[in-house]
């Protein structure tokens, strides 16, 4: 079914309603053709990888459009047909083949960001749908020219002749992550890609993410993202995709290869679990233990706890509770960009527990952030004071909206009130989802960073996860020291986005 180019916003926007979360972007081919452009009309040059010939003229006009103009571009080029999936692909594969993933982090925020955006953007009301991937277009642009300005990488083709066969990819892809061995693992990715399923294809690389705290924790937010966005842009792009990741998370920041934190030590712990270690019981007071320990015990000790633990019959699910409530914690006690990443590294390594099958490598993911939470304490220098579990509410004033308003008017002056009103909203039986709902509308007005974005979304979906409902409403009260308030001002370049799908139809 094709589309007319002049149909109303009313309308645009109601087909973009069909797209709920984890619909697969299906329904958005109803917005009609893709652009016109063609690969041939846009050369790119001779050593840079080439994305599949009908994603590749969306990936090149992303690359081409001025930043002072992407947004208004975007919003034509969907009003005139081009699918949302198309765009989210072409955003994402223009940054894997523009902007350097070393270090993972930075200005390579722009590729991680994007999932984020789409996570959020899929749970907010029709009229915002776009907005945060607006937001990430801009962002693109930014990182895109901060490349250029710090030398121009680009993804280049692989070495065709060093990839491996089928029988053998696997094996040379582990021996090269092994070995800190950039060069014969982007190699052995292609062959890997080429040879296995996206499951199988994925397990190397969830062991070599979750492995190095290096970066603060971005390596296993990489592979999380990677995976996240490639099963909503298609698995067909899965090569260069996953080449950029191997190289991210082999960097070693011009320090010795080896990884950073309590891996070796867990490693061993992870070998020696209870062959079935992930059936327990769900116990408040073995998650209380947990967080205990995280708050005063050196790394290692804190994932031998975790390990004791499992050793005891302990759910994993109650130990998960503890790791975010912890990173959380670290969070309320002093707002800042790293203990935001306690929070959105646990999240990626409790992502990689729940879709990596190897039982080592989920053992590890739940063992690295026992013990990662106390790196992130010791770069931030606290001390063991209870925080988290220890809020006193104070009951809404208000009812319904009225109350969530006075929340996001209070988090601006003092996050730890918000918290506690929060705590108090949600005691009286307030729901949680009008609060999301708030911290989702306030990211895309006011959020000015792309760290906004990966909070709102890991906060939103581990205050979903937790296996204890008691815990819930401290896991809210944590975004009052990230989201930002009422009283901060509107980000100029939401309002422009928001003009520019006004001016469709």
């Amino acid at each position: 079914m094709r589309s007319s180019p002049s149909r109303s916003r009313r309308e645009f926007l109601q087909s973009a309603s069909a797209l709920g979360l984890g619909a697969g972007l299906g329904p958005w081919a109803v917005l009609g053709p893709i652009t016109p452009a063609r690969a041939s009309e846009m050369a790119v040059g001779p050593e840079a990888v080439r994305f599949r010939p009908e994603i590749e003229p969306v990936v090149r006009w992303i690359e081409e459009t001025p930043r002072d103009r992407i947004l208004d571009v975007a919003v034509e080029r969907l009003g005139g047909g081009l699918p949302y999936r198309d765009l989210l692909s072409g955003l994402f594969l223009a940054g894997i083949r523009n902007v350097k993933p070393r270090p993972v982090g930075f200005k390579f925020h722009a590729v991680m960001v994007i999932n984020s955006a789409h996570l959020l953007g899929q749970t907010a009301p029709v009229g915002d749908r776009l907005l945060p991937l607006l937001w990430a277009l801009d962002y693109f642009k930014s990182s895109q020219a901060q490349d250029v300005e710090e030398g121009d990488w680009t993804l280049s083709k692989v070495d065709e002749a060093r990839v491996p066969g089928p029988s053998r990819a696997v094996d040379e892809l582990e021996g090269a992550f092994e070995a800190w061995d950039a060069d014969a693992a982007d190699a052995a990715t292609a062959g890997v890609c080429r040879s296995q399923g996206a499951a199988a294809a994925m397990e190397p690389f969830w062991r070599c993410a979750v492995r190095d705290w290096r970066n603060i924790g971005h390596k296993p937010i990489f592979a999380m993202q990677c995976w996240r966005t490639l099963q909503a842009i298609g698995w067909e792009n899965a090569e260069p995709v996953l080449r950029s990741l191997s190289f991210g998370i082999l960097d070693t920041q011009g320090s010795s290869p080896g990884a950073e934190g309590p891996y070796e030590a867990n490693l061993e712990l992870a070998r020696s679990m209870r062959p079935d270690w992930t059936a327990g019981r769900l116990d408040p007071g073995a998650t209380e233990a947990m967080l205990d320990a995280m708050r005063s015990a050196r790394p290692g000790d804190s994932s031998a706890e975790a390990a004791r633990l499992i050793g005891e019959g302990i759910s994993p699910d109650s130990l998960w509770d503890a790791v975010v409530l912890a990173g959380s914690e670290l969070l309320l006690k002093e707002p800042g960009i790293i203990p935001l990443h306690a929070v959105t590294s646990a999240n990626a390594l409790h992502f990689i527990y729940h879709n990596a099958s190897d039982p080592t490598t989920r053992s590890l993911a739940l063992l690295q952030a026992a013990g990662w939470v106390p790196l992130f304490r010791d770069r931030m220098d606290l001390d063991a004071t209870p925080v988290i579990d220890r809020i006193e509410p104070i009951a809404p004033e208000a009812e319904g909206e009225q109350a969530v308003a006075a929340i996001f008017e209070a988090i601006g002056d003092d996050h730890r009130k918000a918290a506690a009103m929060i705590v108090g909203y949600l005691d009286g039986g307030g729901p949680a989802e009008p609060i999301f709902a708030a911290a989702r509308s306030s990211i895309f007005r006011k959020g000015r960073d792309s760290h906004d974005y990966k909070y709102g979304a890991a906060a939103w979906e581990e205050h979903q996860l937790a296996s204890d409902p008691r815990w819930r409403p401290a896991l809210a009260a944590a975004i009052a020291a990230q989201v930002p308030g009422s009283g901060t001002s509107d980000s100029p370049l939401m309002r422009r986005a928001q003009e520019a799908v006004g001016r469709i139809g």
